[in-house]
C-alpha cells in the first residue's frame, strides 16, 4: 500500500513540476516615465451660453515624448472638452508612436484648472491604455500625468503644452 501511495504522490510532484513551467504566466507589472512637448493643431470652441466662458472644446494635438529609457516617440490626442473659464474636464484619446511603428492607444480623463485669466493653467489626467500594436500588442495597464500650458504665441491655433506622464502596465507572456 505504501508503495502504490508513493508512486502516487511522484507521480502528482512530477505533473505538477511540468505544469508550472510550462504554464503562461503573466509578465511582471514594468512602468514608463516620460516627459512631452505638445501643440496644437486643430482647435475648434463654441460658446454655450448658459454662464459666462462656457465653451466645448474639440482639438487635436501633437506632441514629441521623451521616455526615461532614451527613447523617443510622436503622439497624437484628440480631445474633447467641457470648460468654464478654463476650468473643466475633458476626454482624450492619444496614440503614441514608437520609431520601430509599435503603438500604444490610452483613453485620458482629465481635469483641468483654469487661470485667473479664465484660460487653462495645467492639468491632472488619469490614463487607461486600450490597446497596442507591436511589441505592445496585448498591453494592459494605466498611468497618471500632468500638463502645464504655455501661451500660444501669433499664428499658433492653441496653447503649447509640456508635461510628464507614468505607465504602469503588463504585457502578455510570449
Amino acid at each position: 500500500m505504501t508503495t502504490k501511495k508513493s508512486m502516487w504522490v511522484l507521480f502528482g510532484a512530477l505533473v505538477i513540476s511540468t505544469w508550472v513551467p510550462g504554464s503562461t504566466i503573466q509578465a511582471g507589472a514594468e512602468t514608463m516615465n516620460y516627459k512631452f512637448y505638445s501643440y496644437a493643431i486643430q482647435n475648434e470652441s463654441a460658446p454655450i451660453g448658459d454662464l459666462e466662458g462656457h465653451n466645448v472644446n474639440f482639438s487635436i494635438r501633437r506632441a514629441f515624448c521623451v521616455f526615461e529609457n532614451g527613447e523617443v516617440a510622436t503622439e497624437v490626442a484628440v480631445t474633447t472638452g467641457d470648460y468654464i473659464k478654463g476650468s473643466g474636464s475633458s476626454t482624450q484619446y492619444r496614440t503614441i508612436t514608437f520609431s520601430d511603428g509599435s503603438t500604444i492607444i490610452m483613453k485620458v480623463q482629465i481635469t483641468l484648472t483654469g487661470s485667473a485669466q479664465g484660460v487653462a493653467a495645467s492639468t491632472k489626467a488619469i490614463r487607461e491604455i486600450i490597446k497596442g500594436t507591436g511589441r505592445f500588442e496585448g498591453i494592459k495597464g494605466t498611468g497618471a500625468g500632468s500638463t502645464k500650458f504655455l501661451p500660444a504665441e501669433k499664428g499658433e491655433v492653441g496653447a503649447k503644452t509640456i508635461g510628464e506622464g507614468t505607465l504602469t502596465y503588463t504585457l502578455p507572456s510570449k
